[in-house]
């Protein structure tokens, strides 16, 4: 079949594409409508048509890193496991998971979702009605917590993480990963007030008590679909960092990046965060611990513990910018953007310890 002019064969080859397909019979017929979509990562989504169907394409990027089809490996298995339940994500219509079909690329095709990226765009009526935006954020809470009402292990996914001894590893892992970025040249090591206060905070005052679920693992706004007529969550995206985990964790993340007009948070949410009108964080926890079976066997009195630690966890991703930005491996100005944001972090993981 021919190649659309849009589109590299090295990204995705339509004619292995269209072979593949018919393998898994799907419906025949010409590919129309191919289009580059945008998306939270440098993951590759390719929208088209196919057979009076839509789909949308999802692979890793140009240069494939190490784990890359791994990666998207895991992505198609939880996606694949969540069809059936009431979670708002992409469904898995077919996944490809062998890396020489598609050269040297995995992939998985999914279903459209007909929805916005808030903090990339706030159409109408979205943009003029605060009540619209309020419910918006409630919803993303409560969107959550349907995640965390899933049973992992009756989905198939008992053996998709490594839940015991979760919550132990966490400061280790990421002081770990930090200490690493030290061999980055250039870099002069982690200039992050508050560091190790939050780092034995967290060690100090550790949940006894949590019931392992299915993680997303980067649960913020710009990794939400909203619906186009109102403010339900259309989609949860992005879910390459997801393991089986505490998801109490996720909620805290929620609450890490809320936007709070006044500091760095904002930007992350985009002209969503610039707009206001969203409910509060107490009001998000409100909204997610409505779900009884997402709160059984979890302790939400904890909550501030879990974003603490999501300050705590994604100010150090972050930081990783920053250092390879001193090695040359990443724009001067993108690093200076992401250490302000890390230092928003652990003010907020502060702010948030001083509550308590």
């Amino acid at each position: 079949m021919q190649q659309p002019g849009n589109i590299e064969r090295a990204l995705v080859d339509f004619a292995v594409l269209d072979a593949w397909m018919a393998e898994q019979e799907l419906p025949g017929g010409p590919v129309e409508e191919v289009e580059p979509l945008g998306g939270g990562t440098q993951n590759v989504l390719i929208g088209f048509r196919r057979g009076g169907r839509g789909y949308v394409l999802r692979r890793g990027p140009r240069h494939l890193r190490t784990r890359t089809n791994d990666v998207l490996r895991r992505e198609a298995r939880v996606l694949t496991a969540l069809d059936g339940t009431d979670v708002p994500a992409p469904r898995v219509i077919a996944a490809c998971t062998d890396e020489n079909v598609m050269h040297g690329a995995v992939f998985y095709l999914m279903t459209p979702v007909e929805g916005f990226n808030a903090s990339v765009a706030l159409p109408e009526p979205h943009a003029s009605d605060p009540a619209i935006r309020h419910a918006m954020g409630l919803n993303a809470a409560r969107a959550l917590s349907a995640l965390a009402a899933v049973d992992h292990e009756a989905v198939g996914l008992a053996d998709f993480g490594r839940p015991e001894g979760f919550l132990e590893r966490q400061v280790g892992r990421w002081m770990s990963e930090l200490e690493g970025y030290g061999s980055l040249n250039g870099y002069p090591g982690p200039e992050i007030p508050g560091l190790h206060k939050v780092a034995t905070w967290l060690e100090a005052n550790r949940p006894a008590l949590w019931r392992p679920g299915i993680m997303h693992g980067d649960y913020h706004l710009a990794n939400l679909m909203f619906a186009l007529d109102g403010p339900d969550v259309a989609a949860i995206v992005d879910w390459e960092m997801c393991t089986i985990g505490d998801p109490l964790l996720d909620l805290g993340w929620l609450l890490a990046t809320w936007p709070h007009h006044g500091d760095e948070s904002a930007a992350l949410a985009g002209p969503l965060g610039a707009a206001g009108g969203l409910p509060g964080p107490g009001e998000l926890v409100t909204a997610y611990a409505a779900r009884e079976d997402a709160t059984a066997g979890r302790d939400l009195s904890s909550i501030i513990w879990y974003a603490v630690l999501a300050c705590f966890k994604l100010g150090i991703v972050l930081e990783g910018t920053h250092a390879r930005a001193f090695a040359g491996k990443a724009a001067k100005e993108t690093g200076d953007l992401l250490h302000s944001i890390t230092l928003g972090l652990f003010r907020r993981a502060e702010a948030f310890i001083a509550s308590e």
